[in-house]
Parts: C-alpha cells; sequence; structure tokens
C-alpha cells in the first residue's frame, strides 16, 4: 500500500518538472509579460510626447517612419510609438496628451519594418488621430 503511494507522488512531481521547464507555463505563471510590459498588462495607457523622432525602416524598404518618444504617466516609463496614417505626425505636437496601444504585432514585439516600435498613438488629446488625418475632427488647443 505504501509502496502504491510513493509511486503516486513520483509521477506528481515529474509532471511539474516538466511543466516548468515549459517556457509558455513559466512566463504565465511568473507574470513575467506584464511585469517587463510598459503597459502593465492594460490595452491603451496614456502619456506625454516628448519629442518627435524619424526610424529608418528595415531592409529591403526605404523609408522614415514618424514615431514619438512618450512618457507613460502611470509609471513614467519611456516607450516609443508609431504615428499612423499619412501627415499624422503633424496632428501631434511636445507635451500633448497622447493614448498608445499594441501595434499588433506578433506576441508583443514589433511589427512590419519598424525596428523596436511596439505601440502605435490612438489619440491625440483626446481625439482620434485617424479623425485627425481624415479631416473630419479638428484638434483642440490646451
Amino acid at each position: 500500500m505504501a509502496n502504491g503511494e510513493n509511486a503516486g507522488s513520483n509521477l506528481v512531481k515529474s509532471r511539474t518538472k516538466q511543466r516548468w521547464s515549459d517556457r509558455d507555463y513559466k512566463r504565465r505563471v511568473l507574470q513575467l509579460k506584464k511585469k517587463s510590459d510598459p503597459l502593465e498588462g492594460a490595452p491603451q495607457a496614456r502619456g506625454i510626447v516628448i519629442e518627435k523622432i524619424g526610424i529608418e525602416a528595415k531592409q529591403p524598404n526605404s523609408a522614415i517612419r514618424k514615431c514619438v518618444k512618450v512618457q507613460l504617466i502611470k509609471n513614467g516609463r519611456q516607450i516609443t510609438a508609431f504615428a499612423p496614417g499619412d501627415g499624422a505626425i503633424n496632428y501631434i505636437d511636445e507635451h500633448d496628451e497622447v493614448v498608445v496601444e499594441g501595434i499588433g504585432g506578433r506576441m508583443g514585439r514589433s511589427k512590419g519594418d519598424i525596428p523596436g516600435v511596439r505601440y502605435k498613438v490612438a489619440k491625440v488629446n483626446g481625439i482620434s488621430l485617424k479623425e485627425l488625418v481624415k479631416g473630419r475632427k479638428e484638434k483642440t488647443v490646451r
């Protein structure tokens, strides 16, 4: 009887060891994504624009992608966010309050030919950047 109980506990131990060797399990249980993520697991975050920058696209493309450096309000971390749309960077000024969200890449990493950029600007001073670019709305003066 004691032999059978012992065999069962060994089986459980071996399964837990196998689990911890699984990369996805370890990241999920220790919440490593949430800890390393500047947005702290949230879908969007507010921040203040520090500066406008142009980032060169990866090969084989040749372009300068217009991005902004943003300091998040919730934790003070700095991130780089892409300004999607033709001439969208013209509607974003320094010290504007923007809402950033994930750019939609694989597993929270950068998307497309923009190296190191994982976020995009969604709103500027509470107004959708898409609406500003299309000309449906005007930017408010703060």
